[in-house]
């Protein structure tokens, strides 16, 4: 059970510390707009994070060889979202700088769970999480007989625990944008801010564009 517990953590942490396109985006969204829209974020990729782990514990290999043709698609798919959402948020940046103080602020309640939902989409592009994970899982069943009610709690904590690290470290993230928009609140630094996060986001999708293709 420990060991569950801790394949568990680690797995989560492992898969969501590398800050890619999608963590920048979280710290830019989290910059912009609000800490709690930065943590809806985070805990959709740790949600979408925590179903390819679910996926890989309840099929494994199987579902891991079942997405493996798939991926070079949903890459180039997640190239062409992250393009359109980091030339909409240079787009929206530029014309928040020109709008009154006042009306830059005003978001709808319902937009914490689009937001959430986003993420979640945007993070199950990367089917290469669910190959992670099943390699991590074959490789700690190691052939043991165990009982079927076993496995089940085993597979449980290892889910739960790399949900847990996968959120923690996206709310950290959000939490670290959030403290960088109040550094930069005026409205050149927000700019700022908005511009060179969304252009990282720009690059990271012309790569991940060019790794679907090669």
């Amino acid at each position: 059970m420990i060991d569950a517990l801790t394949s568990g953590l680690l797995a989560g942490y492992g898969i969501a510390v590398p800050v890619g396109a999608i963590g920048v985006l979280i710290v830019t969204l989290a910059a912009r707009v609000s800490l709690r829209h930065g943590a809806a974020a985070g805990l959709g990729v740790a949600t979408a994070d925590g179903l390819y782990a679910l996926a890989a514990v309840v099929g494994g290999v199987t579902v891991a060889r079942l997405v493996s043709p798939a991926i070079a698609v949903l890459q180039a798919a997640a190239a062409v979202v992250l393009a359109a959402i980091a030339v909409r948020g240079i787009v929206v940046a530029v014309r928040a700088s020109r709008a009154p103080a006042d009306a830059t602020r005003s978001t709808p309640a319902r937009s914490l769970i689009r937001t959430y939902a986003t993420f979640v989409g945007l993070t199950l592009l990367n089917p290469m999480t669910i190959v992670y994970f099943a390699a991590l899982v074959v490789g700690h069943q190691g052939g043991a007989a165990d009982s079927t009610s076993s496995l089940l709690l085993v597979g449980a904590v290892f889910v739960a625990a790399a949900f847990v690290a996968s959120a923690s470290w996206q709310v950290l993230l959000a939490s670290g944008g959030a403290l960088l928009g109040r550094t930069l609140a005026s409205p050149r630094g927000r700019l700022v801010t908005a511009l060179v996060g969304n252009g990282i986001i720009g690059l990271l999708a012309i790569r991940l564009a060019w790794q679907a293709v090669s």
